[in-house]
């Protein structure tokens, strides 16, 4: 019988190669949310894969910030750097094209005293197959790399070839969780990332990243869960957005949240969702704390 392994890997990279869409895909189920914009995610989440013989807890790092500095993304610096020091195995994520500056700035925080593995992500968009080898071939210059995998997280291709490889560089040791748990996340904390998904989706670029979800209230009766939840904007003018004309676009994100979460609760639940205006909240220490974000 083969040894039991576990362990903790990060999954770090850039804002926007499909981390969380990684994750998603290697867990089985949502439990970071995904967006075609980029810095959706900014806690570290853990998603828990259970097998035979191994378990992966995998930590979903935001991409690491360069491009604005505020207390928001410091925090979120913070947050990446801690997880690469606290893991077994380090996914670092890129897609297939040349790396750039962003790609370079986290390649300088990985560790040469830990497993690295690359995976290189979005190989679905390469037009001619014969280009993936001399780039696989120019990134194993770069960094002394565990391994290199060539994935493709949203068409869920080669996703086995990379937990192989995880496996592998995993310590011996027995389940760090009980066998059925998917995630390290309370019920509360996720409905607020299904709320925060809805908001960037349905938006879109019309709505900057100064905005965030708090849970008001989150009460849990015999099948019903009765959840309050605000979101806080920097600007009366974001509020108008997100509330749309007539309180469409509210109503939207409240119907699509709620049904997303009771798919994944598994229970009926009743939604109510309000607009704050908090002026400089991405730039208040205690505020981002009290919200959450204080890795």
């Amino acid at each position: 019988m083969a040894e039991i392994k576990s362990g903790f890997i990060a999954i770090v990279g850039r804002p926007n190669v499909g981390k969380s869409t990684l994750l998603n895909c290697l867990v089985g189920e949502k439990v970071s949310i995904v967006s075609r914009k980029a810095q959706t995610t900014r806690h570290r989440i853990t998603g828990i894969l259970t097998r035979p013989d191994a378990q992966f807890a995998f930590v979903d790092t935001p991409g690491f910030q360069t491009k604005y500095v505020n207390a928001l993304n410091r925090a979120i610096n913070r947050g990446v750097k801690h997880a690469i020091a606290d893991v077994d195995v380090i996914v670092f994520v890129v897609e297939a094209t040349p790396f750039g500056a962003e790609d370079m700035t986290v390649l300088k925080l990985l560790p040469k005293n830990r497993p690295v593995i690359l995976a290189v992500n979005k190989i679905d968009k390469i037009k001619y197959r014969s280009h993936l080898l001399p780039l696989l071939s120019a990134f194993s210059t770069l960094f002394p790399f565990s391994a290199i995998v060539p994935i493709s997280a949203a068409q869920e291709k080669q996703i086995d070839d990379l937990l192989d490889e995880i496996r592998s560089y995993l310590p011996n040791e027995d389940f760090l969780f009980d066998k059925d748990e998917i995630t390290d996340k309370n019920e509360r904390f996720l409905a607020a990332e299904y709320v925060r998904e809805k908001l960037f989706r349905l938006v879109g670029d019309e709505l900057p990243y100064a905005a965030t979800v708090e849970i008001e209230k989150f009460e849990t009766e015999t099948s019903l869960r009765r959840i309050g939840a605000v979101i806080v904007v920097g600007r009366s003018a974001h509020k108008g957005i997100v509330i749309g004309k007539r309180g469409g676009m509210l109503k939207r994100i409240a119907t699509e949240a709620r049904q997303d979460m009771e798919k994944y609760f598994g229970g009926k639940i009743f939604l109510e969702i309000f607009v704050r205006v908090q002026s400089g909240w991405n730039d208040n220490e205690r505020l981002l704390k009290s919200l959450g974000y204080h890795e």
